[in-house]
């Protein structure tokens, strides 16, 4: 059976996702649909830069297999993340939707601020930990990194990382890291993971669970699908948006939800790669 939801998503991947990042990985459209993944633009992809860092540790939770979703506890260091919030401040601008033909401020499909950081020592760093936590993969790269600002309404609607618009590279993996979180509201949902099913342990720490008490065990139900990450400073969440065939997982559909109060500060860090594994 055809999935309608699926087919409805897709272009909102190629409009908001492959268009407005395309020409700044490949430079200008090519004829032929085979350009090597190697083509990057300096300007937009991460290079290496050799900087040495200090020892950091975290703690991970696997929430889902298919697709691999992971939960990491202190991604960030809280002086990492002040140092995020201080080389942003004079960079922010409002965010913007691409449709291939224009680009425009969208508020009512996304509502926040976005800012391109230097790439300092401790940027990198950040990226070196993104690129470790993968295996150091060598047909991975790390996209330049943007912190979002999320004030009172702020939101990001139901949409896809990837977007199925290249056989050559997409993106392959996501972080969302919770830089700062003092905000009411503000999670970010997957409609189609399912809550994990324990008896005991950490999850509603993290997930809203049903009665929104993380010291009162939750049981998960077969049939109970759409979960919410509660932002929460430091941590992040993995997941991967490609199976190995190359086409997208339709489980990684997600959004932020609106701030209710306060301020919310993320950093996207988004892998390019084969959208094929060999």
């Amino acid at each position: 059976m055809i999935n309608l939801g699926y087919i409805a998503a897709l272009p909102l991947g190629y409009l908001f996702v492959w268009l407005p990042v395309q020409e700044m990985l490949f430079g200008p459209a090519q004829k032929s649909s085979d350009l090597p993944v190697t083509i990057f633009n300096s300007s937009f992809i991460a290079l290496d830069e050799h900087v040495s860092c200090p020892p950091h540790t975290y703690n991970t939770f696997i929430l889902s297999h298919e697709p691999l979703v992971i939960y990491i506890e202190n991604f960030l260091s809280p002086q990492e993340s002040k140092h995020l919030i201080d080389i942003s401040e004079d960079k922010f601008a409002p965010s913007t939707v691409s449709t291939g033909s224009d680009t425009s401020i969208r508020k009512d499909v996304r509502l926040s601020e976005v800012a391109l950081v230097d790439r300092d020592d401790t940027v990198q760093c950040i990226e070196q930990r993104a690129r470790a936590f993968q295996g150091w993969r060598p047909d991975l790269q790390i996209e330049r990194l943007r912190t979002q600002r999320y004030g009172v309404g702020g939101h990001y609607s139901n949409h896809y990382d990837w977007s199925g618009a290249s056989r050559n590279a997409d993106r392959v993996s996501t972080f969302m890291v919770y830089v700062d979180a003092e905000c009411e509201g503000g999670g970010t949902k997957f409609p189609r993971l399912r809550m994990p099913s324990v008896s005991k342990g950490r999850w509603c720490e993290f997930l809203e669970c049903k009665d929104d008490d993380a010291s009162t065990e939750r049981i998960g139900d077969q049939d109970d699908l759409g979960i919410v990450f509660k932002p929460i400073k430091g941590n992040a969440i993995f997941w991967e948006n490609l199976r190995p065939d190359g086409r997208g997982y339709e489980e990684t559909f997600h959004a932020g939800l609106p701030v209710l109060s306060g301020t919310k500060v993320g950093l996207n860090i988004w892998s390019w790669g084969p959208a094929r594994r060999r």
